[in-house]
């Protein structure tokens, strides 16, 4: 929208600069061990790597240093950058990377006449292709075919088919997967989707309750957007949040008192006080023209297509 710069710099050993705000104690090291101490523990003084607060606590550490200058987040004049940059290296030993072409393992190509930006993990699927010797795999054109369904009947049941199961590693690949989406929250809706038990696979009791629940969870990343715009000088009055279900959009709207919503979760209902106050607006949107569908059920080609197409996804 405004043509910003977008360079990149790595802080080595980045998460060592972190200052603790509480005590946190370690076993001594191996090969550290203080002789006839071996019971004692050491206190931490500065942050480690692996403890879950280093991430924040680096990002404090180096939000503070960049407000203490008068800094915002945004910048158009590379005369500026080079400054910036300067300052950064005198605080922390840092690398230069020039223009921004990778973020946890995603490509950044930019497009400047066409004013856009976009993320690519094609980089990171051949990896995991190599890793599980699918490289010359048949490709499908869908996650699922339609209707299709997973039941305890498609277990492996002979000896044999579950020692050769043993071998198969599914939850290996899963984990590759999930652990490079880890940004992503999916907010997975499918009543009775359990075919052995006949049950949600969600903690939802109706269609309503599930489509209620995704709609608060998609106004809390809004509000997130709408905070994240106003750091870059966007204000964005009303955000926009669509839900195919009447019903659940009439449930964001009533106060009143129903006997079979009266169990839902009061965190949830966060949500109509958001509406009340006209920041965000819930509005219907056609089945057909729902993006959201792609990550709930299975679907035919050319809906799963029409899906990624509404949501700037290209293969």
């Amino acid at each position: 929208m405004h043509d910003l710069e977008l360079e990149q710099l790595d802080v080595k050993t980045a998460f060592l600069y972190g200052k603790l705000e509480e005590d946190i104690y370690m076993q001594q090291p191996e090969s550290f061990t203080v002789s006839k101490k071996e019971n004692y523990v050491c206190l931490l003084k500065k942050s480690l790597y692996r403890l879950k607060q280093s991430p924040r606590q680096w990002y404090k550490r180096f939000d503070s240093f960049m407000a203490s200058h008068d800094f915002k987040r945004t910048a158009k004049d590379k005369g500026e950058i080079r400054k910036v940059k300067a300052q950064l290296s005198e605080e922390f030993d840092m690398k230069d990377l020039g223009l921004a072409k990778k973020i946890v393992g995603m490509e950044i190509l930019r497009d400047r006449k066409a004013s856009k930006l976009y993320l690519s993990q094609k980089g990171y699927i051949e990896k995991v292709l190599c890793r599980f010797n699918m490289q010359s795999v048949k490709p499908v054109s869908t996650p699922l075919t339609a209707y299709f369904r997973l039941s305890l009947a498609l277990s492996p049941q002979s000896d044999d088919e579950i020692k050769y199961m043993s071998h198969v590693p599914y939850s290996s690949a899963v984990g590759f997967l999930i652990t490079r989406d880890g940004a992503i929250r999916r907010v997975y809706v499918d009543f009775v989707g359990d075919l052995d038990r006949r049950r949600s696979l969600t903690v939802a009791l109706s269609t309503t309750e599930a489509e209620y629940t995704a709609i608060t969870e998609a106004c809390k990343e809004a509000i997130w957007l709408k905070r994240l715009f106003s750091e870059l000088n966007e204000d964005l009055q009303i955000s926009i949040v669509l839900c195919d279900s009447q019903s659940a959009i009439f449930l964001t709207k009533d106060q009143m008192f129903h006997e079979r919503t009266k169990h839902i979760d009061v965190r949830y209902h966060f949500v109509r006080d958001i509406i009340a106050h006209g920041g965000i607006v819930v509005s219907k949107i056609s089945t057909h023209e729902n993006p959201a569908d792609m990550m709930t059920k299975s679907l035919p080609i050319t809906k799963f297509e029409h899906c990624l197409d509404l949501v700037g996804v290209h293969c």
